[in-house]
């Protein structure tokens, strides 16, 4: 293959709902340039495209998948993206190296639970969009009822460039306003190109002086052309056009039947003529501010978007030049990392079909194997420029579970199998929780882990495991001042072990004066700060220890083997062993023994003491409560609020946005516990929604004594 200069390629991604067409429209594509011989099809498992064996089991995509084809002296990437929002990660790495979408909506079936999710994420990255009329020949296609859903959803910015003549068995042919032709095929699916007949020629112009203003409204020069002329010709409404795509002003709308290649062509001029090349887009911005024009004659620099392992070849590392030339060959900085890469081999790719190019220029896509210390988020770099740029930004996990080995012998390679899933799919995020004592994947939903991370662990790496709830990161604390002693005596013929501490336990508070008395059960206790230590908790919240011993009842050197004790039990709280926080402990007297006396002795004490004043001291167990945006259709809203309702919600505020209602509330991780499949249950999956972490509130009295009550029936029966 030629080497394309940066203004003969397009960079495209196919989105759309799952089953509207996306992968039989990537084939028909291939097809009309010359990439294969022969279209595939989904049904017969035998597309470039979806060339997974769990994408042949799914029926549907699951990755997206890097494709190309030529066209008219241009070079066309195209990424074929999954529709399910289990997968949204594929389309939003997507994103950040394609310069325009291509939205598919099924004739039959219009806006679709995909399809708005897809719009938002298109509309987040500002990217071009083309919508595209799939399946016309569906026997229950209806274009007219389709085209109106895009209206109301999209709104004005949707211009027509092309109408079906017939639909379904009917659909043999189109007009084009852009071009003022029909196009008609025949049997064997050749293309005709031929004058609008006269029963059409009235609709025709009506939509193309449409198109005429909607391409003038983007350029003040097109405009007033437009107001002299009263019109524009096909360049002038194509230079409009191409201004419109790129600052969102229209969103045009094409006509196809992929299964039978009708559209086809006519879409790929469009691509060639109107879509914008990289350099017309705006610049990549480094992480450092500064901003690099898409240009052959500038440092090279790229950036990997995807990683994958692949069987026969090993790492495949798919990536966009930036700007420059890339080379077989060549040496490079990984930018992210410090290490040297060399491009030993560099290959343009339609799905699982690699074809070996000695150059890449800036704009263009490709991928490398064999990369020694490179992945997914990173930039490579010739020795002159060390700029790297920003990082992928992956929507937040909406779903966890805990993931062992069936057996243990198994757990190192579980470590290495997960590592390899998550470089696959960084959307996948592994956790080992120390303070739970599980391993934690998460994920946008069950669907998503079930699908990526079982089946891969069954079918790939052949590790038996087992998926269980997660355990929810409590946090104990306590609500009132307490006071407790305790003496660790113990004999056994030699020297002994022997350590009495008393200590007063009180709830942190910022701004707090110091103490210096304290009534207790009845008693005034006095102390004297001697020394203070404030600890700031790993897992949050603070300790702030005070020694406040007289008269040396303990030894200094003792004080913190009590911290350490003390210490230990907050990491393990009294009661349901999880992390404690904000409280404050005086040590203020005890006793200890001129032999008998050594360090275990007072950690002890110190532990037991500050368990028993805990207990004393009102002790409540935090919960972590998270921000969640529910974003719903206006006709499930009831459901959705009913539901969060019985999840121990607090509604904060509902609002409109685009056609869909949202909905702000904050909700107890520990009812969000598969809240992704109920929600698409409860709105036939036409909501979505984020979370995030927003603070530690106290659980109810009636869930504090549930929860009690199983960690000591978990104690005793080990």
């Amino acid at each position: 293959m030629k080497t394309y200069q940066t203004d003969k390629i397009r960079n495209i991604a196919l989105i759309g709902s799952s089953g509207s067409g996306k992968t039989t429209l990537a084939e028909a594509i291939l097809l009309e340039g010359g990439v294969i011989e022969r279209k595939g099809s989904v049904n017969a498992k035998n597309t470039v495209s979806d060339y997974n064996e769990i994408e042949h089991e799914a029926g549907n995509s699951v990755f997206s998948t890097v494709l190309y084809t030529e066209f008219n002296d241009h070079k066309i990437n195209i990424i074929d993206t999954p529709g399910a929002d289990d997968y949204s990660g594929g389309v939003i790495s997507s994103y950040r190296v394609v310069d325009t979408a291509i939205l598919l909506l099924h004739a039959q079936h219009g806006i679709e639970v995909g399809t708005e999710i897809h719009y938002r994420h298109c509309e987040k990255h500002n990217k071009p969009l083309v919508i595209v009329i799939n399946q016309l020949d569906h026997e229950k296609a209806n274009y007219e009822r389709t085209l109106e859903a895009a209206k109301t959803t999209f709104g004005s910015k949707v211009v027509v460039v092309q109408y079906p003549i017939g639909s379904g068995s009917e659909f043999s042919a189109l007009i084009d306003v852009l071009k003022m032709k029909m196009y008609k095929w025949d049997a064997s699916g050749k293309r005709e190109e031929l004058a609008i007949p006269a029963d059409q020629m009235a609709t025709a112009e009506e939509l193309h002086n449409t198109l005429v203003e909607a391409a003038a409204e983007n350029d003040e020069k097109l405009m007033e052309l437009f107001f002299e002329k009263g019109s524009l010709n096909e360049d002038e409404m194509r230079k409009g056009i191409a201004a419109g795509l790129i600052n969102r002003g229209l969103f045009p709308v094409f006509c196809t039947s992929a299964e039978k290649s009708m559209g086809i062509k006519r879409l790929l001029e469009f691509a060639v003529n109107a879509l914008p090349s990289p350099d017309k887009m705006p610049e990549e911005v480094t992480v450092d501010g500064k901003k690099i024009v898409c240009k052959e004659d500038g440092p090279t620099a790229l950036f990997v978007f995807k990683s994958a392992t692949e069987s026969h070849i090993g790492e495949i590392n798919y990536f966009k030049v930036i700007s420059g030339k890339v080379s077989e060959g060549m040496d490079l900085t990984n930018n992210n990392t410090g290490s040297k890469e060399r491009l030993s081999q560099l290959y343009v790719v339609a799905g699982k079909n690699r074809q070996k190019v000695t150059q890449l220029s800036a704009g263009d896509i490709g991928a490398a194997v064999k990369l020694k210390n490179t992945g997914t988020n990173e930039t490579l770099s010739d020795s002159k420029a060390t700029m790297k740029f920003p990082p992928i930004t992956f929507p937040n996990p909406k779903y966890r579970t805990a993931i062992k080995a069936v057996s243990e012998s198994d757990d190192e390679k579980l470590g290495e199998a997960l590592g390899r899933i998550n470089q696959a799919d960084p959307t996948i995020i592994i956790e080992y929780s120390k303070e739970l004592k599980q391993i934690l994947i998460h994920g946008q939903g069950e669907y998503h882990l079930n699908n990526m991370v079982k089946w891969h662990l069954d079918k790939i790496y052949k590790i038996e495991t087992e998926f269980l709830p997660p355990r929810i990161p409590y946090r104990e604390t306590i609500t009132k001042v307490a006071e407790s002693s305790y003496r660790h005596k113990k004999q056994s013929g030699g020297s002994g072990q022997f350590g009495e501490v008393h200590i007063v336990i009180e709830p942190f508070k910022e701004g707090a004066p110091e103490p210096s008395k304290y009534k207790v059960g009845g008693k005034e206790i006095a102390v004297s700060v001697r020394n203070k230590e404030e600890h700031n908790l790993p897992w949050g919240g603070k300790l702030v220890y005070y020694n406040c011993i007289v008269g040396g009842a303990i030894d200094a050197r003792f004080l913190p083997a009590i911290l350490k004790g003390i210490m230990e039990k907050m990491e393990e709280g009294p009661l349901t062993g999880s992390y404690a926080r904000d409280i404050r402990v005086c040590v203020y007297d005890g006793k200890m023994h001129p032999v008998d006396s050594n360090e275990i002795s007072f950690r002890l004490a110190g532990r037991n003491a500050f368990r028993a004043a805990f207990k004393e001291a009102g002790p409540k167990i935090m919960e972590p409560i998270y921000d969640v945006e529910v974003l719903v259709p206006s006709d499930r809203m009831g459901d959705v609020m009913s539901d969060l309702q019985g999840r121990r919600a607090m509604i904060e505020g509902m609002s409109s946005e685009k056609g869909f209602e949202k909905i702000n509330a904050k909700v107890p991780l520990a009812e969000m516990n598969k809240y992704s499949t109920a929600l698409s249950s409860v709105t036939g999956g036409r909501a979505t929604y984020t979370m995030k972490f927003a603070k530690y509130d106290q659980v109810p009295m009636e869930v504090q004594e549930k929860l009690i009550k199983a960690f000591e029936a978990e104690e005793e029966e080990e």
